[in-house]
């Protein structure tokens, strides 16, 4: 049965929430499921802004016919054509022959791409500042390339002052009946979650999420519609979540903590990591992280990377480079784009260390990385020679932090 949501007089959610799902994209895991976010307007013309993934097409569907009654679809607006919002477009147009799609000139190349539709005369393409008008509603398009695609777009509703973000702004977890951010803790519930989505699907694109910014900062907004996630509608709750965004864009951490990540085959590495946690905590240092790469999954590694400004590697050497699950996670960091972070190196090999010397060619080639104190070399186990290492590492660490608290 459909369950369509009525957001404003005359806009309504027709999305859905997929909870089977193991992985977004194949890649990241999503314990709490994920929602596909979809919007109708019933204005003088029907308007539906992007569509959904296969997994929740039937109630999709559903929902739209229900709400038209046998009404024309006048147009259909498609922000981005990434499959888990674009892979029912066909559905939707092989019913819906009058439909008009709205997209701009890199849409509607992907559009062929994807499927093999005549879509002769039921194209418009659209450009930066363009307007469509529907009766009461006149929505602007806004290019946003690179967040995360480069055929990205964001709708603007002049009428209702509510802007549809596309993936920005967007987070994992399926909703709960809740459909507005400020119905949730939304640091408990939101913010963890958001982060990992920002941070793994957007965040090597901070510029571009830069420029978008800027843009939605002329906008008189009321309420955003991401394409994933919960409506924002609070106008206390929107200023902190464009903020929020704005840290994350230029890669400001949120938090002077510090996290340790460890990559330890028999323990040696791992009681490295314990010896540091244990100075650090001694030294009132608070909230300390520690994380074994190979048993996290990347993607919440990278999420912390992003939050906190004190980061801390420790690997092993295996086959003569980098234990691989700690390399994976250094190449995802450089990836993103990771910058502006104070990192330490700590390095473990039974004869031939050089997994510092090998991180370091990789922090090289990344910006306004900070290393704290030279690298620590060990072999096999920490002595006490290493201890007093770690414990030297451990001053600087604290007071790096007791000075960011400061400023």
């Amino acid at each position: 049965m459909q369950h369509a949501r009525k957001i404003t007089a005359d806009v309504w959610y027709v999305g859905g929430n997929d909870r089977r799902l193991a992985k977004f994209e194949n890649c990241f895991p999503i314990p709490n499921g994920v929602s596909y976010n979809s919007f109708l307007v019933l204005d003088e013309k029907t308007v539906l802004l992007d569509t959904c993934d296969k997994a929740v097409g039937g109630i999709f569907l559903e929902n739209i016919e229900f709400l038209l009654k046998g009404r024309s679809l006048d147009y259909i607006v498609v922000n981005h054509m990434e499959p888990d919002h674009a892979a029912t477009l066909a559905d939707v147009l092989i019913r819906h022959p009058e439909a008009t799609v709205v997209g701009n000139a890199k849409t509607h190349a992907m559009i062929r791409q994807f499927f093999e539709l005549n879509l002769q005369g039921r194209i418009q393409t659209v450009k930066e500042g363009d307007t469509l008008c529907t009766g009461r509603h006149t929505f602007r398009f806004v290019m946003a390339p690179m967040v995360h695609w480069p055929e990205v777009m964001v709708t603007y509703d002049e009428a209702d002052k509510i802007l549809f973000s596309a993936d920005a702004f967007g987070t994992f977890g399926a909703l709960n009946g809740n459909l507005y951010a400020d119905q949730t803790d939304i640091e408990k519930d939101w913010l963890p979650e958001g982060r990992r989505y920002y941070a793994n699907i957007v965040g090597k694109y901070g510029t571009q999420v830069q420029t978008l910014l800027n843009k939605a900062a002329g906008l008189e907004i009321s309420m955003i519609c991401p394409l994933h996630g919960p409506i924002w509608r609070s106008a206390k709750k929107i200023e902190w979540l464009i903020g929020t965004y704005a840290k994350w864009a230029t890669y400001r951490a949120e938090d002077h903590e510090a996290v340790i990540f460890y990559a330890s085959v028999y323990g040696g590495t791992e009681n490295a990591a314990e010896v540091l946690a244990d100075a650090l905590g001694e030294r009132k240092v608070r909230n300390i992280r520690m994380y074994d790469v190979s048993v996290t999954d990347v993607s919440y590694l990278v999420s912390e990377a992003f939050r906190a400004d004190h980061l801390v590697f420790l690997s092993t050497t295996y086959n003569n480079d980098i234990f691989p699950a700690m390399e994976f996670l250094i190449t995802d960091l450089k990836a993103h784009n990771l910058q502006n972070r104070k990192v330490a190196l700590i390095e473990n090999g039974s004869w031939a260390p050089v997994a510092g010397k090998k991180i370091t060619e990789y922090f090289s080639g990344m910006k306004n990385l900070t290393v704290m104190g030279s690298t620590i070399t060990m072999k096999s186990t920490v002595k006490e020679p290493q201890r007093v290492q770690l414990e030297e590492l451990a001053d600087i660490i604290a007071a790096s932090i007791d000075e960011a608290d400061r400023m």
